[in-house]
């Protein structure tokens, strides 16, 4: 029997002359969202927990809070405690914490990277680059004109844009519809293919006109776009992210949270168990494996926590402890990075 995929019918079966019926139909889900944990559900390494970094720390899985000042927020999922929009039950939220004036220089903003491998098709530096439309649901305090930009790994082609937050304290949703950049070099193979960037307020050095590409370094965010660290407690929430091709946003890309996991475990893992070795002493040595959920990015950078023995062999499958006179271990809360 041949089998053809229809993406919005789902399975139908020329042999057979039409569509299977609908009992039968088996709903085919790929990844139409570039974005991983969009609607923030993974949080491994806080488990909910608010932080207020120095300068640069993840939050919910793939997603990066930077200030270029410390102690001007905090930020966490569900922080705040409101009800997300409805098909949400997660956001990632942000509460300044001073009435902070922005100087040319200063960014705050909430980042991913996408992978290129996860961009490849996108034809971007190229004449054939597709348009991209970005969908989100974001709710705040404030009301205005906020800003954001799509940037490429050496942040020399940058894309600035504005949606605007009509009513405080509500849930809405917001689409931007972007033009693929025809010029400048995007990754597409395992390095940083594209930045997307929302800010919570940026200086005149890194803003510029919104809804068009620039050469210029490092734009984050539009001119004249709402400061949120400019307001003390001030909120910023957002959740349901979508980045896909096309001049249109469609329903949010629902993936298993199985799915969701093994998608953020590529870039982080936390080891929640212990992994035993075991010691022979005819042998005078042994190991002590973890064999990583999902292939890393990179041979990840690894953060051994209650371990017994010496890390060797670290690759993107494993990470081994070696040990001489002890039973090497592997301990709980021991992880392992290959963030972009």
């Amino acid at each position: 029997m041949t089998v053809s995929i229809n993406g919005t019918t789902g399975i139908t079966t020329p042999t057979y002359g039409g569509s299977v019926s609908a009992e039968y139909i088996i709903p085919v889900t790929g990844f139409k969202n570039r974005i991983i944990n969009g609607a923030m559900v993974i949080d491994q390494r806080n488990a909910g927990a608010l932080i207020n970094p120095a300068i640069a720390n993840y939050t919910v899985d793939r997603w990066q809070y930077y200030q270029s000042q410390t102690s001007k927020g905090s930020i966490g999922q569900n922080a705040g405690a409101i009800t997300p929009p409805t098909g949400f039950t997660n956001y990632l939220g942000f509460t300044s914490s001073s009435a902070y004036s922005i100087t040319a220089t200063d960014q705050f903003f909430i980042r991913q990277k996408i992978e290129g491998f996860n961009i490849s098709d996108l034809g971007w530096g190229t004449v054939n680059a597709k348009t991209v439309t970005l969908s989100f649901w974001v709710y705040s305090s404030l009301t205005g004109t906020f800003g954001g930009a799509l940037q490429n790994s050496a942040s020399n082609r940058n894309y600035p844009f504005t949606y605007t937050i009509s009513s405080a304290n509500t849930w809405e949703q917001k689409t931007v519809t972007i033009a693929g950049d025809t010029t400048g070099t995007w990754l597409t193979t395992n390095g940083n293919g594209i930045s997307l960037v929302f800010s919570l307020g940026t200086g005149s050095t890194y803003s510029a006109t919104a809804g068009a590409w620039s050469s210029s370094a490092f734009l984050t965010s539009a001119t004249g776009a709402t400061s949120v660290v400019g307001t003390n407690g001030a909120t910023f929430y957002i959740t349901g992210v979508q980045l896909e091709v096309g001049d249109t946003a469609t329903s949010f890309d629902n993936r298993s949270i199985g799915q969701e996991l093994s998608l953020c475990q590529r870039y982080f893992e936390k080891l929640n168990g212990i992994v035993y070795g075991s010691y022979i002493g005819s042998f005078g040595a042994s190991y002590s494996t973890w064999f990583f959920s999902t292939e890393k990015r990179t041979a990840p950078t690894m953060n051994f926590v209650g371990t017994t023995g010496t890390a060797q062999n670290v690759s993107t499958q494993s990470a081994d402890v070696f040990a001489t006179s002890t039973y090497p271990r592997i301990g709980a809360g021991t992880t392992a990075s290959s963030e972009l």
